[in-house]
């Protein structure tokens, strides 16, 4: 996490809720709609400008501004613009309740948005889990997962990091000779170890035991896992780990894994790009220019065509 975060969407000055609301609506008025000045509008605009866009449009129209854009819009795009228009906590709700619904579970989506975000960005998606769908978050996971994934999970949901305590370095050591003890130096892992502290420890504590642990083992944390835990918990924890160490690189992988092989994964770059656009889009950028050699923009624009392309080169900010 080196340096600052750099959003690429801070909304814009002297904003006028009113103003935008009645652009919106002309925009989507009579035949034919303008979709270019619903993206120039929504893609430049905060979330919180947006939310009051959303009060201004139902105030002097009497009409859900989200209803609307979704009878003008279609496909990935109204996508976008949907998720665009969500407050942060209830757009990543929406998400976590749509990949445990129905038959299977998508254990990737839960990782993505559980196991990179910061206790406080937890406890607003349990609380907004429960408002919109009538059950708490955890109890809905732990009837779509098992084992030690879902303790790893419910660990996180119920809030355990501690980002209170402050950084410990003596507590960091004895940290990391846990984890060593819990992994390379016995048969088999004991997960229950690793549950605990990579849900539990603050980030900037799980940096400095990570750093104790290279010294200790001669190997990193992350090859540790990968050589001695398999499946989703792989994944969940090493997560967790790249997060820590570099949240933004772990994302640009994400994007970069949507956008190769068959087919793009285009569920997967909306929720990236829309939900980071207003944390750390800019880092994200760059991390995946220098580990891919390629700007994201062009990767996006080879795998998107249409309103979908521009909405979302336009959450990328300038170039």
């Amino acid at each position: 996490m080196t340096g600052h975060r750099e959003p690429t969407v801070v909304g814009v000055p002297n904003f006028n809720a009113m103003e935008d609301a009645a652009a919106l609506r002309a925009a989507m008025k009579g035949f034919g709609t303008d979709e270019q000045a619903i993206i120039d509008i929504l893609t430049s605009r905060s979330n919180a400008q947006r939310q009051a866009i959303s009060q201004a449009f139902t105030h002097e129209y009497g009409r859900d501004l989200i209803e609307d854009l979704k009878s003008e819009l279609g496909g990935h795009f109204e996508d976008v613009i949907v998720a665009l228009m969500l407050p942060p906590e209830e757009y990543l709700c929406k998400e976590l309740n749509k990949c445990m619904e129905g038959l299977g579970t998508d254990e990737s989506v839960l990782i993505e948005i559980l196991c990179t975000r910061t206790k406080k960005e937890i406890a607003d998606i349990v609380q907004a889990y429960e408002r919109l769908y009538d059950r708490p978050l955890a109890e809905h996971m732990c009837s779509e997962t098992s084992g030690d994934f879902r303790r790893l999970l419910t660990l996180i949901v119920t809030g355990a990091r501690d980002e209170e305590a402050g950084v410990d370095a003596a507590r960091a050591a004895d940290s990391a000779q846990q984890l060593y003890d819990a992994g390379e130096a016995k048969w088999g892992t004991d997960e229950e170890v690793f549950n605990k502290i990579l849900a539990h420890e603050s980030f900037a504590q799980l940096r400095l035991i990570f750093e104790e642990y290279k010294n200790l083992a001669g190997r990193t944390i992350e090859q540790a896992i990968k050589a001695e835990v398999d499946g989703e918990l792989k994944d969940a924890y090493s997560a967790i780990v790249e997060c820590v160490e570099n949240a933004a690189a772990w994302f640009a992988a994400r994007l970069r894994g949507a956008t190769q092989g068959a087919g793009t994964d285009d569920g997967r770059l909306v929720r990236v790009l829309a939900s980071r656009a207003e944390i750390d889009l800019g880092n994200i950028k760059k991390e995946y220019e220098r580990l891919y050699d390629k700007t994201l923009q062009s990767d996006l624009e080879g795998e998107t065509s249409g309103d979908y392309k521009r909405a979302l080169v336009a959450l990328l900010g300038p170039a």
